[in-house]
This record gives C-alpha cells, structure tokens and sequence, in this order.
C-alpha cells in the first residue's frame, strides 16, 4: 500500500468515527507491534485541541467483534465503579469513541477494522523500569484493575486468545514439538527439555485449583507489563490501565506472576550470561507491596497463597513456549539472531530455579504484606 493509499484509509477511518471537532492531523503513535497506532488532533469550538488514539486493529490475530464487545464491557463497568468512588473515568479508564453509526469499530473497504480512545493528557508509559517508584506504581495500577472488576462476571468476557494461560494445554504442545521434532534441534536441548519435564507436575496445579473452585475466575489483564500503566505526570501516580486486547477470564495470581517474570529479573529477557538472572527480592516486595494495596482486600486466602506459584508459573510457561518454538523452527516469536527463542528459554528457566530457591522468602513478604 502506497503512503497516498494508507493516508486515504487513516482519513476514511476518521471520517467513519464520531470525533469531536475539527480534523487537524495525524501521525504514527508508540511502540506497539500488534496494532497499528496514530495520534489524531482535533480543534474545538473554542480553539483548544483534544486528541484521541485511532487504532487498527490486528484482525489477523483477534476477532474484532468479540473484542470490542470485551473492550466495551469492561470500560463501561470500570467507568461506573470509578464515577461512584469519586474519581475521573476520563483519565482513570479508556474510554472507546464509537462510530457515527454507534458502532465500536469501523470495517473499511479491505476489511481492515479501526477503533478510538480518548487520549490521557499528562501521562507516560515507560517501556522499562526507569525508577522502582514506577514498578511500585504499576502495580498498585494493575491490582487496583483487579479489585475493581472483582464484582465483573467473567464467564461472561470472550477468550480473545483460546487458553492463552492454560498452562497443561501449553505443555501438551511442547511434548508435541519434542515428539516431532520437526528440525532435529531436540538433541542438543536436552538439558532444557529435561528440565521442563521434571516440572510436569506443578504444570497442572493452578488450572485444577480453578476447575475444583479453589481459585476465583477473575478479568485478567494477561499483559502486565510496565508499559501498559500510565503514570500521571504530575503525581507519579498510576493512573490507568491501557492495551485491553487480552482482558479475558483468567487468575489473578497469572497477572501477578507476569508482572514480577518481566519486572524483577535482574537481567534482560534474552540475557546470554545466566550468571546475571536473579529474582530480586526487593523489586518482587515493592510490586507486591501495590499490588495488594490495589487490591485492597478482594483477594482470596488461596490467591495471597499463590502468589508465588504465579509468578514461577509464568515464567516457566514462557520458558516453555520459547522452548516449543525453537524446537518448532522460531515461527511465532521474533528472533533476531540464531537460538534467539533458546536464549530466551534458557534465562527465564533460569529465574524459575532462582524462584524455587527464594521460594520460602517470597511467602514470607506475601505474609508481611497481607
């Protein structure tokens, strides 16, 4: 497509959606791989500006309807709840612009779909840990997000990506890759096949705690990172929770244990020298510390309880799944060098064995904490 042509779709896009004011510009917004991202400005009647985010959605990896349909369900409750608390819905929660025919997305001519937010003034979105203030405050963002969806029904909400976090069905596909064997690289990852098959056993203990009613099904957020919280610039506050993609049903205890896999690692995802993975303590204590103060009492005995196991589940998940597709010849995650996906397994391995060590002094700050 021809940047005449894909000016000519971004202007049908906003033609298509119910913006308030006067169409000023547009141009290409964040670090997001997913989605395509603008920044579009508008001029009011009284000459000040209002930006909104325009998005086209990847179709290809989600279903936009059920999507949206999530989306706007969870905002509208998050809208309500944080309207009787006395907060701001307008900068406290995305907020979705519908289509000038009250639609959620609008489907162009090529089938590509397109959506709208209103843009939070004032904040930022770090893409890493630039100060343990932001972590603490990441967390107090996600786990607030947590207590008030803790009343939402989530067997309502559309599984946008199928077991996403099914952890069993995750190990049954690397056993399959392992069998088949597609490109002979089994052989000389047998330490890390071996590995994840010493931990079969812990695979299952989260989902069956959920089947047997021991764990709540909750709205999960499944992408916790740091980048998906905006900070209020003048606070330093967590303000709001974005990227709702994958809002879906889940456990609590998974959106925990992805924040500290990515967020207390000492090293690089893809760090080569293991020496430097390390859970770090007290990273894991300041996410902990406003994740609960977020969640503000709504969690379970059993979820405070795994907490832990969250975090050493999600990492040993993602471990695996870079060890399934390094076996399975690198065709879901981007590598950007040779026995990239085993790099990447082999560090997050890594922290899951420094986990099981600290495993006694993570429960200990669970239980100092709560």
């Amino acid at each position: 497509m021809t940047r005449e042509e894909e000016c000519a779709k971004i202007n049908k896009a906003i033609e298509a959606i119910d913006f308030k004011g006067e169409y000023l510009s547009h141009e290409k917004y964040g670090s997001g791989h997913i989605n395509d991202t603008f920044l579009a400005c508008f001029k009011k009647e009284d000459n000040s500006t209002i930006k909104y985010i325009l998005q086209r959605m990847n179709h290809h990896i989600f279903n936009p309807e059920k999507l949206m349909e999530n989306i706007c369900n969870v905002t509208s409750f998050l809208r309500e709840k944080i309207e009787k608390t006395g907060g701001d819905p307008n900068r406290e929660t995305m907020n979705v612009i519908p289509t000038k025919d009250g639609k959620s997305y609008f489907t162009d001519s090529i089938g590509s779909c397109w959506r709208a937010y209103v843009f939070i003034e004032d904040a930022t979105s770090f893409d890493k840990v630039e100060k343990p203030e932001d972590f603490y405050q990441s967390a107090v963002a996600f786990g607030r997000f947590q207590n008030l969806l803790s009343d939402f029904k989530a067997d309502t909400l559309h599984e946008t990506i199928v077991d996403f976090h099914n952890t069993p069905k995750r190990f049954e596909t690397f056993k399959e890759a392992v069998k088949k064997d597609g490109l002979n690289r089994a052989s000389s990852v047998k330490e890390e096949i071996a590995f994840v098959m010493n931990r079969a056993e812990d695979m299952k203990i989260c989902m069956e705690m959920l089947e047997k009613g021991e764990l709540p099904l909750r709205v999960t957020h499944n992408d916790t990172k740091l980048n998906n919280v905006m900070i209020d610039n003048k606070t330093g506050n967590g303000l709001c929770v974005i990227d709702l993609d994958t809002v879906m049903p889940g456990l609590s205890i998974f959106d925990f244990g992805d924040s500290i896999r990515f967020g207390a690692n000492t090293a690089m995802e893809d760090e080569k020298d293991l020496s430097k993975v390390s859970l770090d303590l007290n990273l894991f204590e300041q996410y902990t510390s406003g994740f609960l103060e977020g969640c503000h009492g709504s969690l379970t005995e059993n979820e405070l309880r795994m907490l832990p196991m969250g975090a050493k589940m999600m990492t040993l998940e993602c471990g695996m799944r870079f060890l399934t597709d390094y076996l399975q010849g690198d065709v879901y995650f981007n590598i950007h060098r040779p026995e990239h996906n085993l790099d990447r397994c082999r560090t997050q391995f890594t922290l899951v064995e420094d986990m099981e060590r600290k495993k006694n002094q993570m429960h200990q700050i669970i239980n100092k904490l709560s």
